[in-house]
């Protein structure tokens, strides 16, 4: 997969040429590029694309953390209803 591909708007590209980004600008920037993803890829393997474009050149941009979370497992989730929502646990 070519990095036109991966990045088609060059988001990701983008974001490791502003200096001084923050993780929180990092995130959105990869939010917006997610949504617009290109379809019928696996998102851990354009991920993973991306690293090898970037992340080696740029081990400590917020950039590189954000991609390594995104590849992380997502938290599980726990349904608290009833009482177990509204009382803090002790």
């Amino acid at each position: 997969m070519s990095k036109t591909e991966i990045d088609p708007k060059g988001l990701i590209r983008e974001a490791y040429r502003i200096e001084g980004i923050t993780p929180g600008e990092c995130r959105s920037i990869f939010l917006d590029w997610a949504i617009s993803a290109p379809s019928g890829g696996e998102t851990a393997t354009q991920i993973h694309g991306l690293l090898r474009q970037y992340a080696d050149a740029n081990p400590d941009h917020p950039m590189t953390g954000v991609l390594k979370e995104a590849l992380g497992t997502p938290p599980e989730r726990k349904r608290r209803g009833g009482r177990a929502s509204r009382v803090p646990d002790a």
